[in-house]
């Protein structure tokens, strides 16, 4: 699983971005399938990977439904009161990946960004994984591996490292060691930074970044940030097919919420990271089984992120899977060639005051941002309008009603862990 960090639905060159160029992402794509409508758990990073790693809807770990703050800040109150009490981060206890998968007999790595907690607690190894390199917060300076807080947060395994070189690069090197090594089946999630801020492009390595300027804009550094992504995808799957293992391995790629708005291209859909408008949790995503899945396709089936965990535990033959698990299995889906159904999708993320929210039922959606003086509630039919152009809040209240009812049963079934 490669996960891009803040990627937007039209970053792309095959997602129709007209200055990237991105052929070993766009030649994935046509070694296997294209998703038109797939969403990210959470409109920020954290609450994504939350998802990804308990194959639930995130809401269910606690203090986790906003992207934890650089330094190990809480951002809302449940995450406030868990970082005073240093327990922000997600509990070994609530994941199924990659215990369920290491059980039957994977080596696993996670490789790249964490953020899903500082403390020692919280680090991948007690989640289980084998190895693990990376940064333990949300970004990093891709020089000096620093972040704008005083904590050291790059390590290897449990233990604090220094590297040079630039993160993408270093993130690739790790991945491409971990395949050529690897001989038992793998479970390989290479977690990129790019292109998340602050816009560095390989490069840019004179370039003076410092924590007042670590989020300006700089849409060339952005598309050298990407185009260097591209080419960490085609390292690794250069790296898989040298190994003999390309006709077999599952490959995917995804990104962990939508683009940072001003920087990123979400196409023609609205709004950004942050947001629940589609362009702030549609994201791209591509898969290739060359073994098992017909190349070149193109696929609407609607899916979110805890979709790829259950794919993948049952990929793997994982015994004894919590029966609460939130996703469907959108492998078997492609394998099978399972005709499109709908599915009815939730979204909630907070911070501070602010809280934003959405249902999809069918190609029907509401939106909700609460808290803060320009307050929103739209509806919107994405089978026609999915740009969110049109909002049919008042010419349909009966729809209305049904959508705001689907998302107050699903809030109030949710019994947060801690």
């Amino acid at each position: 699983v490669i996960m891009a960090d803040d990627l937007g639905y039209g970053d792309l060159q095959c997602y129709g971005h007209p200055r990237v160029k991105t052929p070993n992402i766009d030649q994935l794509a046509r070694d296997g399938v294209r998703f038109t409508q797939h969403y990210a758990n959470g409109p920020e990073c954290s609450p994504t990977r939350t998802a990804f790693l308990t194959g639930k809807y995130q809401q269910f770990a606690g203090g986790l439904e906003c992207a934890i703050g650089t330094g190990n800040v809480g951002r809302y109150d449940d995450a406030i009161r868990l970082a005073n009490q240093h327990d922000l981060g997600l509990p070994a206890n609530q994941t199924v990946l990659p215990t369920l998968v290491t059980q039957q007999g994977y080596r696993s790595a996670v490789l790249g960004k964490w953020h899903l907690g500082y403390e020692p607690k919280f680090n991948p190894k007690t989640h289980g994984w084998h190895e693990f390199f990376g940064y333990l917060g949300g970004n990093v300076h891709y020089f000096n591996h620093r972040e704008t807080s005083d904590l050291h947060v790059l390590f290897s395994d449990d233990l604090p490292i220094y590297r040079d070189g630039y993160m993408t690069d270093l993130i690739t090197e790790s991945s491409v060691k971990f395949i050529e090594k690897t001989k038992e089946p793998y479970l390989l999630f290479i977690s990129h930074e790019s292109p998340h801020f602050p816009f560095q492009g390989p490069s840019d390595t004179a370039k003076n970044v410092t924590s007042e300027n670590w989020m300006d804009l700089d849409q060339d550094a952005y598309v050298a940030m990407i185009e260097s992504l591209d080419s960490s995808v085609g390292q690794i799957v250069n790296a898989v097919e040298q190994a003999g293992q390309r006709d077999n391995t599952a490959i995917v790629f995804v990104s962990d919420n939508g683009g940072f708005a001003n920087a990123a291209n979400m196409g023609s859909l609205r709004g950004a990271k942050s947001t629940t408008f589609e362009g702030g949790i549609r994201v791209p995503l591509i898969i290739s089984w060359p073994a098992k899945i017909q190349s070149g396709q193109t696929c609407d089936q609607v899916c979110i992120t805890f979709d790829l965990t259950k794919s993948i535990l049952n990929l793997a033959g994982a015994e004894n899977q919590p029966e609460q698990l939130d996703g469907y299995d959108i492998i078997s889906h492609l394998v099978e060639r399972k005709p499109n159904s709908p599915r009815t999708l939730f979204w909630r993320g907070k911070r501070g005051e602010r809280v934003w929210k959405a249902v999809r039922h069918g190609d029907q959606k509401l939106v909700i941002k609460s808290g803060e003086p320009d307050q929103i509630k739209s509806v919107f039919d994405l089978s026609n309008d999915p740009a969110e152009q049109h909002d049919l809040k008042t010419t349909n209240p009966k729809l209305t009603l049904q959508l705001m009812g689907l998302l107050q049963s699903w809030e109030s079934s949710l019994n947060p862990k801690r």
